[in-house]
């Protein structure tokens, strides 16, 4: 799964502080986070396709709402395309989740241990997600699917993590959604959040 990610200031990413901008210049009715750990409910940054097919910059905001309050914020990609509450994100919501890394928790007995995944290439990448609008507001999840074989020990499931190359092609609807997932990154490198100064332990 995908319970929490990590944005860096974007001070060291040229793409990254194009996209801050382009959500700053949008008014917003609530402030986007847009470093630092990102939790369920957060508005932050996300790419998706404007009406006219541009990649746009918007905020969203993570996980969309049940009646208990209750969020969703992943949608499993084998079977998200037949789930009704995600079938029509799928064909033609579909955005792309900026990151530094991403958390994943190891549970051995009563321990846990933190740690911070990203691509083995550390630069900024893109989660794969889907969207819909709730009371005029866009929120998002995240898909995922079964783990890299390098992090299995860490949980079963990990984010889609999208090639850069394909990131346009997973926001055009024109797009299958299956065959962009078949191509998911999984070189990914993984260490103790404490290790990357990430140290946060808030379940």
């Amino acid at each position: 799964m995908c319970g929490r990610y990590w944005i860096d200031d974007g001070r060291e990413s040229i793409e990254f502080t194009e996209i801050i901008e382009a959500v700053n210049r949008r008014v917003a009715i609530e402030p986007v986070k847009t470093s630092g750990e990102i939790f369920p409910a957060d508005i932050v940054p996300v790419v998706a396709s404007n009406r006219r097919m541009t990649p746009t910059a918007f905020a969203m905001q993570w996980g969309y709402a049940l009646p208990d309050g209750r969020r969703i914020i992943n949608a499993r990609s084998e079977t998200a395309e037949t789930k009704p509450m995600f079938a029509d994100g799928m064909r033609q919501r579909r955005c792309a989740v900026p990151a530094t890394n991403y958390f994943e928790w190891e549970r051995t007995g009563r321990a846990r241990t933190k740690y911070a995944i990203r691509p083995a290439d550390g630069q900024l990448f893109y989660m794969a997600g889907i969207y819909r609008i709730e009371s005029g507001r866009p929120v998002f999840s995240i898909l995922t699917r079964e783990p890299a074989e390098s992090i299995a020990f860490i949980h079963d499931r990990m984010p889609v993590i999208l090639p850069r190359d394909l990131v346009r092609d997973w926001i055009n609807p024109k797009y299958r959604a299956g065959e962009i997932l078949n191509h998911a990154v999984l070189d990914v490198s993984h260490e103790k959040a404490q290790e990357a100064g990430q140290i946060s332990m808030t379940l």
